[in-house]
């Protein structure tokens, strides 16, 4: 199978050796997406607007593949603060419809930027 990198001016850039989408076959892989605007650069300061915000970026990605949240059967949420859980949910809620994908959410020590939330996706093509 071929794989093919996604790359969108919609969503922050990728600041390493890694694209910000991968399609292989029938699955789009995004990279974690921070809560970075493109249009400013900046972090929104709250739990809600952050997860609003990555979702946004992982959304532009999907799109740019040719995908949608529609499609998306797994994500991974790290969060740096699993206090922060509910508040991220209430807002994760209303990018996805039943049947919800499959989900993991760890909280991991420090995220890059010291984000609050990174959030990855694999949905189908």
């Amino acid at each position: 199978m071929n794989k093919s990198a996604i790359a969108t001016t919609k969503a922050p850039g990728a600041i390493g050796p890694y694209s910000q989408g991968i399609t292989i076959g029938e699955l789009v892989y995004t990279s974690g997406q921070l809560p970075i605007n493109v249009e400013t650069g900046a972090m929104p300061e709250t739990i809600e607007e952050q997860t609003k915000q990555s979702l946004e970026n992982v959304k532009a990605i999907l799109e740019q593949s040719g995908s949608s949240m529609d499609k998306v059967i797994k994500t991974t949420v790290f969060l740096s603060d699993m206090n922060d859980f509910a508040k991220m949910n209430e807002i994760y809620s209303s990018f996805f419809t039943e049947p919800y994908p499959a989900r993991s959410a760890v909280q991991v020590a420090r995220l890059p930027k010291d984000a609050k939330v990174e959030i990855e996706v694999i949905a189908l093509a």
